[in-house]
């Protein structure tokens, strides 16, 4: 696929104080789902469904099960909505395992994949969530990260090992990707990821759709070129590298802990872009970004910072804490992800501290 840029970022500064959530924990490990997926749509029935039991059922699924989720977080762009839907996809499929060869573990993830994707085409019918064209994150306020930890169960990404493994598996990850294909009706979307992403072959999408094959096809047409229409500039694409991503998100979260606003302006880009879903605010360009640096680092500033690193996307992120006046502590606060673009932060992307436990970190840093 093309490699799609991301849109708004979020800022250096806090938003209004979110109210921290729970996400659901990690699930096993699975097989990499970013390469083909191979083996029938659905396999044959190798024995009666009261002939599995749960202990089988739960091995059988549970390999495939984040991968399944990452399938349906591209679908609909929300990882907590993604958590919702497997749950339902693991109750349809107990249901229904007699349509499956539990001894055929390609047959199984395939199945899996089957249901979720219909299941996701569900979800998005009756949410009626839909955009005609992308300008920034601030149009889609359903949007969520994806922690980098929980895509290491799905395909690790070392940075030496395969460069190009993990731009392919960057590309279909990214914010700005996930964002694009909400640009698209749900079984347009499906048939895109089905055959782009997870390079299924034109019969079994049509398949696991109850659509024929010229269907399949006319529908990746029309999903193609709307992303070819929207996708941004070329020379604004994002190009990962990942040693100059890694100094400027250091660079972030020093002067956020310093509160040094001058030197934090110098890491951006003269048209930087600073998003923060679900919140429809939209900032483009430094003199526009003024007041939140006020807000953060200024003399009525809400208090002091810490940031730990925590990527997410396959783009660089930290988690920030805050630690107000009079209280002892270093509180979550917000998740910023950057954008590089020409050496410099091109886009700030500020979700609010909902997924913590998805991340991976603490509510609370001691000071």
């Amino acid at each position: 696929m093309t490699l799609m840029e991301a849109t708004p970022a979020p800022v250096p500064a806090p938003l209004p104080d979110p109210a921290p959530g729970a996400a659901q924990p990690a699930a096993p490990p699975a097989a990499p789902v970013s390469g083909p997926v191979s083996g029938p749509v659905s396999g044959p029935v190798s024995r009666p469904a009261a002939a599995v039991g749960e202990d089988e059922f739960a091995d059988a699924t549970a390999r495939h099960r984040r991968a399944v989720h990452l399938h349906c977080y591209r679908m609909l762009g929300n990882f907590e909505e993604a958590e919702d839907v497997v749950q339902e996809v693991m109750l349809r499929a107990w249901k229904a395992r007699d349509r499956a060869d539990f001894s055929d573990d390609a047959g199984i993830r395939a199945w899996l994949y089957r249901i979720a994707t219909n299941a996701c085409i569900d979800v998005r019918k009756s949410a009626a969530r839909r955009i005609s064209a992308l300008g920034s994150f601030a149009e889609i306020p359903w949007l969520q990260p994806y922690p980098d930890r929980l895509l290491d169960e799905v395909a690790p990404s070392p940075v030496s090992a395969n460069p190009d493994a993990v731009v392919v598996a960057r590309e279909t990850v990214e914010l700005a990707f996930i964002a694009l294909v909400q640009l698209l009706p749900p079984r347009q979307r499906a048939v895109l990821l089905m055959r782009d992403v997870l390079e299924w072959s034109a019969a079994d999408t049509a398949a696991a759709l109850d659509m024929s094959v010229a269907a399949a096809n006319s529908a990746l047409q029309r999903a193609r070129a709307t992303l070819a229409e929207q996708r941004p500039p070329r020379d604004m694409q994002a190009v990962a590298d990942m040693d100059l991503e890694s100094e400027l998100l250091e660079g972030f979260i020093d002067t956020h802990e310093r509160a040094d606003a001058e030197a934090s302006i110098a890491l951006m880009h003269e048209d930087i872009r600073v998003t923060m879903p679900p919140h429809p605010f939209l900032y483009d360009g430094r003199h526009t970004i003024g007041p939140l640096l006020d807000a953060a680092f200024g003399e009525n500033s809400e208090g002091e910072w810490r940031l730990i690193r925590a990527d997410c996307n396959r783009m660089p992120a930290a988690v920030s804490y805050l630690r107000r006046p009079g209280d002892s502590e270093f509180r979550i606060f917000k998740v910023d992800v950057i954008r590089v673009q020409d050496g410099k932060v091109r886009e700030v992307t500020t979700f609010d501290a909902s997924l913590r436990e998805a991340f991976g970190v603490p509510e609370v840093l001691h000071a």
